[in-house]
């Protein structure tokens, strides 16, 4: 009866452990624009794969991310900049520590035909 329970105490204690790093739900993967406290004029990328993200800042510097060891849901750290950065659920908005914020550059919406 102990065993049980300390086989069922470890097994959740492994379930809970290992959901924490894919707590990201969302895919960042896309194409940013710097919105404020910007330190350059290109666009931002983010490339997703699983829980590892690849950036290319505004300022064309590149870094490795993954999801916050404190947040994991919503917060990224970004290890070149030495920095975290929270992002919006929709994926929208990524907002930097420091102040700077990414807003995803979203193509425009296609033209409504009207019929004659």
């Amino acid at each position: 009866m102990i065993i049980n329970r300390l086989s069922l105490v470890a097994a959740l204690a492994a379930a809970i452990m290992g959901s924490g790093a894919s707590a990201q739900t969302i895919n960042l993967t896309g194409v940013y624009k710097c919105i404020q406290m910007c330190r350059g004029d290109l666009p931002a990328y983010v490339t997703q794969n699983g829980t590892e993200l690849n950036l290319l800042t505004e300022a064309g510097m590149p870094s490795r991310a993954w999801p916050d060891w404190y947040s994991p849901a919503n917060r990224i750290w970004v290890d070149a900049l030495n920095l975290s950065a929270v992002y919006s659920p929709d994926g929208i908005l990524i907002q930097f520590d420091n102040g700077t914020i990414w807003q995803r550059d979203l193509p425009p919406a296609p033209p409504v035909r009207r019929r004659p």
